[in-house]
């Protein structure tokens, strides 16, 4: 039993000791990069209102957490809900749209058109119909998310092997079972694929709105702290953005290897059969 433990606690170290290793290099190029943009700065006495450095962003960051962080929830709850509106729409569409040609053929043409339209000219118009509360904002993400949704559900719904599908219909599966046992788990893959996207690009979509207008959110700090010139604080907002995308990029991730172990075992026998 202690052997075990040993051994289990030392593939379990080395595993951390990889890990580590191999973000160590992008790590120092990111310290590198702001080493130089500190050194920059203060070498050539940048005002700053005009550039920050790193260091005056981390003071920032520092003394205004609190006024940080109650901004940074009201964007949080826009992403997560305008996600969710996406993410419900978007499937639901994608599956109307594989499996009715009527649909694909009516509705499929306004889903591509509704990318071509600048979301920041939408903005101002649901404002007028739905006020400056949650509403709006949460309806701009939602048109900039389901996109990626839909396209990689299609294409996932649509991929299935016909012969997989004329063989479990010999077999005397119902279209339901077909749809649930086959369909589903194929298309699974993309669409986590256009999920990863969607959360991502869902963050931009929040900003956009309090841009346009609101009371509260990241978005909104920086467009109130632009005309006085507190550029350190509208940099703050910015780097606590992309925090925040990059984790809900990450949570997403990580469901999809908890969800979909198999498909990830796969990859990599295919990697590892392609590298020998």
């Amino acid at each position: 039993m202690y052997r075990r433990g040993m051994r289990e606690w030392m593939l379990r170290a080395r595993w951390l000791a990889v890990g580590a290793w191999r973000w160590l290099p992008p790590a120092l190029i990111v310290l590198c990069l702001l080493g130089l943009w500190e050194g920059l700065v203060r070498l050539f006495d940048v005002p700053g209102w005009q550039l920050p450095a790193p260091s005056a962003i981390g003071v920032e960051l520092h003394d205004s957490a609190a006024l940080l962080w109650g901004h940074t929830l009201v964007t949080l709850k826009e992403v997560l809900v305008g996600f969710a509106l996406a993410l419900g729409v978007g499937i639901y569409l994608a599956i109307g749209i594989a499996y009715s040609r009527l649909l694909e053929r009516s509705i499929y043409p306004f889903v591509i058109a509704s990318q071509t339209i600048p979301v920041i000219a939408i903005a101002p118009l649901l404002l007028i119909w739905l006020g400056y509360g949650l509403s709006p904002k949460v309806v701009v993400v939602a048109l900039i998310a389901f996109f990626p949704i839909v396209v990689n559900m299609v294409d996932g719904l649509k991929s299935v092997d016909a012969d997989m599908v004329s063989m479990m219909r010999t077999l005397g599966a119902s279209r339901w079972q077909i749809f649930t046992k086959l369909q589903v788990p194929t298309s699974l893959p993309f669409l986590f694929s256009g999920t990863k996207i969607a959360i991502a690009v869902s963050v931009i979509g929040a900003v956009i709105g309090e841009w346009v207008g609101a009371r509260a959110g990241l978005g909104y700090l920086m467009t109130v702290s632009v005309p006085y010139f507190l550029t350190a604080r509208v940099f703050a907002a910015i780097f606590i953005l992309s925090v925040m995308g990059i984790l809900l990029f990450v949570a997403v991730a990580l469901m999809e290897r908890l969800s979909l172990p198999w498909y990830h075992t796969e990859r990599r026998q295919r990697a590892g059969g392609a590298s020998g």
